[in-house]
């Protein structure tokens, strides 16, 4: 089973699912790495595992649907079946969800519906609230809106700033998403040998 990681930034939540494919804690292959910053770390992650990396600069393209072809001829082109949003900060359009329906996949840093989109974080903290948490989910056309596969729990203490609260949520997110990920591939394959 082969998946493409998109992700705009430093690529941690990319670093954890790769290392889990290598050790096989998950039974799948990253055959690709697709930024939309060509200076994003995850580049970098990319290139000592040494995974191809589709980058783009969505500037350079008219409309989204133009880059989203691209990306979606890149993904046939390898066999991909999965896509994993880890850290993709660009909604996905229709060209892209049609052509990977019920197989694209988001993680984010909060316990959803609550704090959806940017600062999910930063949100929780001024929110005041004493739980949060993580939360990977199927994506749609919307912001953070699909369908919820797995959520877990963290606890905001009185002494929590913004920057611990995040590495206690990303601790969590390196550990479910990989986890998540394998429950997910496994389904579709029992899906598969059934028809």
């Amino acid at each position: 089973m082969k998946i493409a990681i998109f992700a705009s930034g430093s690529g941690t939540n990319a670093e954890a699912i790769i290392r889990a494919a290598k050790t096989g804690l998950l039974d799948a292959e990253v055959d690709l790495i697709v930024t939309d910053n060509r200076r994003a770390k995850v580049i970098e992650r990319a290139n000592k595992h040494g995974i191809p990396v589709f980058s783009f600069d969505p500037k350079s393209y008219k409309k989204k649907a133009e880059f989203e072809q691209e990306i979606v001829d890149e993904l046939k082109k390898r066999d991909i079946t999965f896509v994993v949003l880890a850290g993709y900060m660009r909604l996905i359009g229709s060209t892209l969800l049609n052509a990977y329906e019920g197989r694209i996949v988001n993680i984010h840093p909060s316990l959803l519906p609550s704090f959806p989109g940017l600062d999910a974080i930063g949100q929780a903290f001024l929110a005041q609230v004493k739980v949060t948490g993580v939360t990977i989910h199927y994506v749609d056309a919307g912001m953070d809106t699909g369908q919820i596969i797995a959520q877990e729990a963290v606890r905001v203490e009185a002494d929590d700033t913004v920057g611990s609260l995040q590495e206690k949520v990303q601790a969590v997110e390196h550990k479910l998403y990989p986890k998540t990920l394998q429950t997910i591939i496994s389904e579709h394959r029992m899906e598969r040998l059934d028809k």
